[in-house]
């Protein structure tokens, strides 16, 4: 990755707020093992490894993202808004006459070096690409602002919901969305890391809870990389699978018509280690307005209700099986009854990925 961070060790506590949010590769016998099991069961589903593990994540976006517009003091002492009316919330803003816009420190530096001229921002809203003229406004000999409020990365801990044959992972069960203008980010390249779990927040009836971990932002701690971001989740490839993955036993995947409501286990590690916990599956909807809300969950493991007062945020991605098989992840905590809440299916989160 580029940032300069990136070359030193930053250590960070996070508090996933998105709602509820040895070896480098599977061995040869590993991945053997795991594709003749899905040879002999195409006709009933996919083989996966079940993750259950929490994960760091950092993102980056395609260019840098429109949070809004606002004033600011020229040196003639006047309030300009040269951005007004042209811009929006959730355009990327890709150039700058010309100049490739990767980041916010690319975004200022290029701002500072103008004169007084007008500039032309390239800028994509949704699937479209156009070019706005507008005047920035200059607040000394050595700044010149546009007026735009932006962001360019995303980061917090979520859990991995499955590894395929190809080292290819799904996790979260929802998209990132940013959290000022509700947007699902578009990114560029993703970052997935090792993380330790600090503290847990219970959730109550109407607050939820969280998860609480420590990354450590730095090459040896990088597990892989983000390759999508959707409604459906983050998906990306797992490089050191043995750093991540202690029980690589796979499962078989279940399609919507083999879920049946009644008593299911999630898989989490709010407790330190990766652990199943009971729970029944109240309701199966096939045709939700949500992709990531078809399931309904509710908590019945004692230990967890103890622990967590249910389903906390950072659980997002926990797998949830029955029956031997993976049949989704958690996603949603209901906040006014913090033991239910919902799932995806896992068949909306393969077609994400390439087996």
């Amino acid at each position: 990755m580029r940032k300069y961070w990136y070359r030193r060790i930053l250590i960070m506590i996070v508090t996933f707020l998105i709602a509820v949010g040895g070896g480098y590769y599977l061995t040869e016998y590993q991945q053997s093992k795991l594709k003749a099991e899905v040879n002999a069961s195409t006709a009933q589903g996919n083989m996966v490894i079940p993750g259950g593990m929490p994960i760091g994540i950092y993102m980056e976006t395609e260019g840098v993202m429109v949070l809004g517009t606002d004033s600011i003091t020229a040196e003639d002492g006047m309030n300009y808004e040269p951005a007004a009316n042209l811009v929006k919330e959730g355009d990327y803003i890709v150039a700058l006459n010309d100049r490739a816009i990767h980041d916010k420190s690319e975004l200022i530096e290029t701002v500072n070096g103008l004169g007084d001229d007008e500039v032309i921002l390239r800028v994509r809203r949704a699937e479209q690409y156009m070019n706005i003229r507008m005047k920035p406004v200059r607040q000394n000999a050595r700044e010149c602002k546009l007026g735009i409020w932006v962001r360019d990365n995303a980061q917090g801990l979520g859990t991995i919901t499955f590894l395929n044959t190809d080292s290819h992972f799904g996790a979260l069960g929802h998209g990132i969305h940013d959290v000022d203008t509700n947007t699902l980010l578009e990114i560029n390249e993703g970052t997935v890391y090792e993380t330790s779990i600090k503290d847990i927040q219970k959730g109550q009836n109407g607050t939820p809870g969280g998860m609480e971990g420590i990354i450590v932002y730095n090459n040896y701690n990088v597990l892989g990389n983000i390759t999508r971001n959707t409604d459906c989740g983050i998906f990306g490839t797992i490089d050191r699978i043995d750093a991540l993955f202690t029980d690589q036993t796979p499962i078989e995947t279940a399609s919507k018509e083999e879920i049946v409501e009644g008593p299911a286990t999630i898989r989490c590690a709010v407790e330190g280690t990766v652990k199943d916990y009971h729970i029944r599956v109240t309701k199966i909807d096939k045709n939700a307005d949500e992709v990531n809300k078809g399931i309904v969950i509710e908590v019945t493991d004692k230990n967890l209700l103890a622990v967590t007062g249910g389903i906390v945020q950072g659980m997002s991605g926990s797998p949830i099986i029955q029956n031997g098989k993976l049949i989704g992840a958690v996603t949603h905590v209901f906040v006014q009854d913090a033991a239910r809440g919902y799932g995806i299916f896992i068949e909306d989160m393969l077609k994400n990925v390439e087996f």
